[in-house]
């Protein structure tokens, strides 16, 4: 806490935030969709005392939700030898007698997951339970059209590029540059709106819905909704690392959700690589289940192996499928060509380390970046190895931000705090808004979206940043 800003935090007590109303409407559903599926695990246990562990973890998720929704006071959570549990427990102890419906938002949502994954950790059966990786992959499944039209848009793009180094019409070097450009511009753009699926803010979101956020007619409306772009900047220091010859360069992704977001975060990925504008890519998963749908290291070895054999993925029916009557269509030939190619392709570049996976436990802790320098040092020492830390989603961003109540035309340099001059780290941030803080909004720009319909107007609320329709793509050099 010590390293945090001086700015107020939003509260789950003000109600004109959208803490307030997600902690009130959102996290009870979360909590009971987990209950939920620990009910159906179990349902099928032949285990006498995995059954009996089961039963006793959805007691504990069941008083979870009963403590928040009834407004008591935030407890300790369990020492089970673990790393973070002390900075949780301290933090908790120097806020006080801390209520849920009266805390700072980012540490009691950060809490209620840890206090989850501490409930899995106390038993025997569960300890490395997924609570939510049926969500995740019933999700990436239903993104389906997506999926198909970005493997076939991918493929062509990474074949073209290997086999002629270059890019097709592109004669000179400054029309190669601009072709670049325009190409990591669409792939860039691609992983932000992937973020739109996001399962802990849309937990009722339908199979049609998620058509609806996705595809390239989707991402051309949304152009426009991207208030702040800042990726031009992050284009220009990577091809100039490029330029200069520099053997090693290296660009890494703080992943957020997993399933499609997930997918579309190794297309950039891939074509970082394939189009020589990095060398390796290292991708910053999660070390515990969080936020309904972030990545595990499971859920990266979960999507390589559904694209290894695409067809029995995507024929394969879950038990409620089969209850509604549905039938699965096989995909074409083409489709399984497309998707096989994107698994040999990532294969290959993580069998040769140029695609590499580096969890840390920092990353679920429940305090913001601006404490990383001096509590995670080594870490940073790591990132600073970087040409670009792509920070992606909401979370992170709030976390870049330490959640403050920033007026909305603060620099973003000035919100990341220790993360941002000087720090050695190149930050840009890919978010779609989905909670009240914004940051390095032109004047005006604020108030002219809270004047939209569903924008918040005069009520206080912020509300046209809350659902996931506005976006910031936002650069700090802070190695210049």
């Amino acid at each position: 806490m010590e390293y945090d800003t001086k700015q107020p935090q939003y509260s789950t007590g003000d109600s004109t935030s959208f803490a307030y109303t997600s902690t009130r409407e959102r996290i009870p559903v979360i909590i009971t969709q987990g209950i939920d599926d620990v009910h159906r695990e179990t349902w099928n246990l032949k285990d006498e005392e995995a059954s009996k562990e089961g039963k006793w973890i959805i007691s504990e998720l069941a008083r979870l939700k009963h403590e928040l929704q009834h407004d008591r006071q935030i407890t300790p959570l369990p020492d089970l030898g673990e790393s973070d549990v002390e900075g949780y427990n301290k933090e908790l102890e120097a806020l006080g007698e801390l209520k849920w419906h009266s805390a700072p938002w980012l540490y009691s949502e950060c809490y209620m997951y840890r206090r989850i994954s501490s409930i899995f950790q106390q038993t025997q059966k569960w300890k490395s339970y997924d609570l939510f990786a049926r969500q995740k992959m019933s999700t990436f499944k239903s993104s389906r059209p997506a999926v198909l039209e970005l493997a076939a848009r991918y493929k062509e793009i990474v074949t073209e590029l290997e086999s002629k180094h270059t890019i097709k019409g592109a004669k000179t070097q400054e029309e190669l540059e601009q072709a670049e450009q325009i190409l990591f511009v669409e792939m860039a753009e691609i992983c932000l709106w992937g973020n739109a699926t996001d399962l802990s803010l849309l937990p009722n979101m339908s199979y049609e819905d998620i058509q609806k956020l996705q595809g390239s007619e989707a991402r051309k409306a949304s152009e426009k909704n991207i208030v702040v772009n800042d990726l031009d900047k992050a284009f220009k220091i990577l091809i100039e690392a490029q330029k200069s010859g520099k053997k090693d360069r290296r660009v890494d992704i703080v992943l957020d959700n997993a399933g499609f977001e997930l997918f579309v975060d190794l297309i950039l990925a891939g074509y970082m690589l394939a189009a020589g504008l990095a060398t390796t890519i290292v991708l910053h998963p999660k070390s515990i289940p969080w936020y309904v749908s972030d990545v595990l290291p499971h859920d990266f070895a979960q999507l390589i192996n559904a694209l290894a054999d695409p067809q029995s993925f995507y024929m394969a029916l879950s038990d409620d499928e089969k209850h509604a009557g549905k039938t699965a269509t096989p995909l074409t030939d083409s489709e399984v060509s497309n998707l096989k190619f994107l698994f040999d392709h990532w294969s290959q570049n993580h069998a040769e380390g140029q695609l590499v996976l580096r969890p840390n436990r920092f990353w679920t802790e429940g305090g913001s970046f601006w404490r990383l320098p001096k509590t995670a040092p080594s870490l940073v020492e790591d990132l600073k190895e970087s040409e670009l830390v792509i920070f992606k989603g909401d979370l992170n961003y709030r976390k870049l931000t330490a959640d403050a109540t920033w007026p909305a035309t603060t620099p973003f340099v000035d919100a990341l705090g220790p993360m941002g001059p000087g720090s050695g780290i190149r930050v840009l941030a890919l978010r779609t808004c989905k909670a009240d803080v914004v940051v390095g909004l032109p004047e005006g720009e604020d108030e002219k979206l809270r004047a939209m319909e569903g924008g918040g107007g005069d009520s206080g609320a912020r509300k046209w940043a809350w659902g996931g329709k506005w976006a910031v793509v936002q650069f700090s050099d802070g190695k210049a």
